[in-house]
């Protein structure tokens, strides 16, 4: 698809030439339907760059990129799962969902930079506050990675608010981490609230798609790269693979706890009993 092949390329070209990319990653439609110079106009580069660009692609011109994009736009539904058509029987359905998002847990599988896992590990289990930044869908994995490390007895907090994790970006200090989750790693909320996150002395982990602004800016980056375009599809398997990658820290900090971390979790599970009703089959 034109879409992978041109993230594939983004940390390999030029400055004018990224412009022209993002552009094309953030509105694919409007381009495949837009002249040369409206294409130059919007991206703020020469129309011989939108050429050389087209050409980057291994396109012999503006014409061919525009056809290969269009092509990469019909599959699927848009907003809904590239991976599904209109004519889909129910049957084929659920196969497809489920085989695109163990094809992308494998593929995260297979990426995990072992070294930077252990930076992020040795980073959260020594954090002495550890704070959770998404927005939107990532603003639900915030809240589920909350969730399972406050029972590991740190100190965390979630937060899907902007305004909200800029101001406490601001009052954090050194020895507090940042979980800032972003599929597309371009969010200019998420960026600015990290940089504030730095500047105040945290360390920031970011799990999003490798070189992007965020796995760029961020202390320590794992990566998730999903084909899922955020701006034409519903970022579904993404989201699993975010989860699966917080599975993965959770229980690897609590290993680094030992066994006085199993008595704190017992003490939870026997808070939980009085709220389940006993049932006998």
């Amino acid at each position: 698809m034109m879409l992978d092949r041109i993230r594939a390329q983004l940390p390999r070209l030029s400055a004018a030439e990224r412009k022209v990319a993002e552009l094309v990653l953030a509105q694919p439609y409007s381009v495949t339907q837009a002249a040369v110079g409206a294409i130059a106009a919007h991206a703020g580069v020469s129309q011989p760059t939108v050429i050389r660009f087209a050409r980057t692609m291994r396109c012999t011109g503006l014409p061919e990129f525009k056809q290969k994009l269009a092509g990469s736009l019909i599959n699927g539904v848009p907003y809904v799962h590239a991976k599904v058509c209109p004519a889909d029987p129910a049957a084929e359905i659920a196969p497809k969902v489920i085989d695109s998002t163990v094809a992308a847990l494998i593929k995260c599988r297979n990426d995990i930079n072992a070294a930077h896992l252990e930076q992020a590990l040795s980073l959260l289990s020594q954090a002495q506050r550890i704070e959770f930044y998404g927005l939107g869908n990532s603003g639900i994995v915030a809240a589920d990675a909350q969730h399972k490390f406050f029972r590991l007895g740190m100190p965390t907090v979630a937060y899907a608010d902007s305004h909200v994790q800029t101001m406490s970006a601001s009052m954090l200090t050194p020895g507090s981490v940042v979980v800032a989750l972003s599929h597309s790693g371009r969010s200019v909320e998420t960026l600015e609230a990290v940089k504030v996150a730095l500047n105040a002395g945290a360390s920031v982990v970011a799990i999003t798609a490798s070189s992007t602004p965020l796995a760029n800016l961020a202390t320590v980056a794992l990566t998730a790269d999903t084909p899922e375009d955020p701006e034409s599809f519903s970022p579904m398997a993404s989201r699993i693979v975010h989860l699966a990658l917080i599975d993965i820290l959770a229980v690897g900090v609590a290993l680094r706890q030992g066994p006085r971390l199993i008595s704190r979790l017992e003490k939870a599970s026997q808070s939980l009993l009085k709220k389940r009703l006993y049932w006998e089959p």
